[in-house]
């Protein structure tokens, strides 16, 4: 991805030296213009910072994925692996998304709460009983792997491979270009395994049905029509991809939230039924999805500007989180903006429009179960490393750290 400068402005907050924080960057690029010329790879897009133009381009049906329709000028990454609902539009969007909605259900979700706050209780007394914890792979993989291999269906002994899989599908999922050979044959690798593995589960299900969600979305029927193989492979590499790195980055930049603002963690401490306005916030101020793609279906315009069929956005819903024309004091993190009779505005963390996303209620239940429980075990806790050695995925949509290594008493 290369910067375009316009006017004033050059919108580089892709470059690696902005990893660590990249929010100085949207906030200038905000500030200058709505709108900001880039080229990704050698096709010119166009970046959007604000809050009101990236809600209403994603809730807008002049603009869509347009894979189908031959008409995206973002080339889709991962050509090795069937595609899932998330980048299809309707029809096909529709009628996936109404499958999956009938499994996914409230009931099948809640039900999954009491052994997502057991497991995240357990791991933590463990952590204390050691004094030390690493909230990436000893807290919030080891939750959202166990939880969604439980929605799923998928042995405990198969947690590490789905982990190993979903790291290497993620940061497939950035351009081609940002990416090394050696990931590209890590991520055309884990595809293969991944299938391989789901493709027998999916026979299994087919032949003798569950009720766990594989086995439901594999009898699953809308006016006759069933989930092939390929979409169920689809869908269950999203749930997989989407469902664990989003929850596990969810939880490490929450803990890390709280961590760098000592007094909203005392306030959490003093407060646990502020938790869930905790987490809201940090989809906010921090999420672990950065940005998503449109394509122009047809003419249309935003913020004065005109787009045609086949132009393409990068929506930073990460720099509309911080947009100061919705949000006061943006770039404060107040673990009490989304508590009470008036809530801050809703945040675009799982997006809004047809394509918000599914697992949300779920990886709300994982990060307040695990930070949650983190919190209030605990008397103490602290970085058991230095700060400046904190390291993030490669992944540009994806944002998370490596590892979160914390001292607890």
């Amino acid at each position: 991805m290369t910067a375009v400068r316009a006017g004033q402005v050059e919108f580089d907050a892709f470059d690696p030296v902005h990893r660590a924080d990249p929010y100085p960057v949207y906030r200038r690029v905000r500030e200058a213009a709505p709108l900001c010329p880039f080229l990704l790879g050698d096709v010119p897009v166009t970046v959007v910072t604000r809050y009101h133009d990236c809600e209403t381009i994603l809730q807008s049906p002049d603009w869509v994925h347009g894979y189908d329709a031959g008409i995206s000028p973002f080339r889709e990454g991962n050509a090795t692996a069937p595609r899932s609902f998330l980048r299809m539009d309707p029809p096909d969007h529709t009628r996936l998304r109404g499958l999956v909605n009938k499994a996914f259900t409230p009931r099948i979700v809640g039900a999954l709460a009491p052994t997502i706050h057991q497991l995240a209780g357990r791991l933590v007394d463990e952590a204390l009983a050691a004094g030390t914890i690493d909230v990436i792979h000893g807290l919030a993989a080891p939750v959202a792997s166990a939880t969604i291999g439980h929605l799923l269906g998928v042995s405990q002994d198969a947690g590490a491979a789905l982990r190993g899989w979903a790291l290497a599908i993620a940061r497939g999922t950035d351009p081609d270009h940002l990416l090394s050979a050696e990931e590209i044959a890590s991520r055309t690798k884990a595809t293969h395994d991944f299938q391989a593995y789901f493709r027998e589960l999916i026979n299994e299900r087919r032949l003798r049905p569950t009720r766990d969600l594989l086995g439901l979305l594999a009898s699953a029927e809308e006016r006759g029509d069933v989930l092939t193989e390929a979409e169920l492979l689809g869908i269950s590499s999203l749930l997989v991809v989407a469902g664990m790195e989003t929850s596990i980055n969810f939880i490490g930049n929450s803990v890390l939230s709280l961590l760098r603002h000592p007094d909203q963690l005392a306030a959490l401490r003093a407060r646990p039924e502020l938790i869930s306005s905790a987490v809201e916030e940090v989809l906010r101020y921090d999420p672990p999805t950065q940005f998503t793609l449109r394509t122009a279906h047809t003419g249309t315009e935003v913020a004065g500007h005109t787009f045609a069929r086949g132009d393409g956005v990068v929506l930073v819903s990460a720099a509309a989180g911080r947009d100061p024309a919705v949000y006061p004091d943006p770039d404060h993190f107040d673990i009490t903006r989304y508590h009470g009779p008036q809530p801050a505005r809703r945040h675009l963390g799982f997006s809004v429009g047809i394509h918000f996303c599914l697992g949300a209620p779920l990886a709300r239940i994982e990060a307040e179960a695990a930070v949650g429980a983190l919190v209030q075990r605990t008397t103490t806790m602290s970085l058991a490393t230095d700060a400046d050695s904190l390291t993030y995925l490669p992944s540009l949509i994806h944002r998370g750290l490596t590892s979160l290594p914390l001292t607890l008493s």
